[in-house]
């Protein structure tokens, strides 16, 4: 019987992604920052961020979606039909400072598996990750640059990042 106590609502949350913003600006030539949200709620994510930063310093960051699944270190490379995807981004990441935007950081794959997708395709200057929820338990050496919000859970236990785009509601809940 899992229960789901809500942690924060959309108000903390926005609270969380506007503080974000305001570290990304303080610690980025925005000229050369572009988003990269981890489908699918990263990159809704990478949107608000987005437009948070274009209130505060008047610039749209170059956005883009990330689709790791194929990269996925957990997935059977041998499912029939799917090979490596290489990403098409519409933005040249070479020299770039990338900012990859999840909701949450768990173990450290998903970031991995982004970190191989843009390795593939492009040579950023620096690679930095911005995460609403770090839950801690990480098996990569991986860590947060940008984090709104840092909650200590058991490995049995599950963060979950809703967002009005997906599910209607904006909160982040616990089971």
């Amino acid at each position: 019987m899992n229960m789901e106590k809500q942690l924060f609502d959309a108000d903390m949350m926005s609270r969380m992604m506007t503080r974000m913003a305001y570290e990304i600006i303080e610690n980025n030539d925005l000229e050369q920052v572009v988003l990269v949200g981890i489908k699918t709620r990263g990159e809704q994510l990478a949107h608000r961020i987005q437009r948070k930063i274009q209130a505060i310093k008047h610039i749209e960051l170059p956005l883009e979606a990330l689709d790791i699944t194929n990269y996925r270190d957990d997935v059977s490379s041998n499912r029939t039909g799917v090979g490596p995807q290489v990403p098409a981004f519409t933005v040249n990441l070479t020299h770039k400072t990338v900012i990859i935007v999840d909701d949450v950081l768990y173990t450290g794959r998903t970031v991995r598996a982004a970190i191989d997708a843009i390795m593939d395709v492009s040579r950023p200057n620096a690679i930095r990750l911005a995460i609403l929820v770090d839950r801690g338990h990480r098996e990569l050496p991986i860590r947060a640059d940008y984090v709104g919000k840092n909650i200590p859970t058991s490995k049995k236990e599950t963060i979950q990042v809703k967002l009005t785009e997906i599910d209607q509601v904006d909160a982040i809940v616990i089971q």
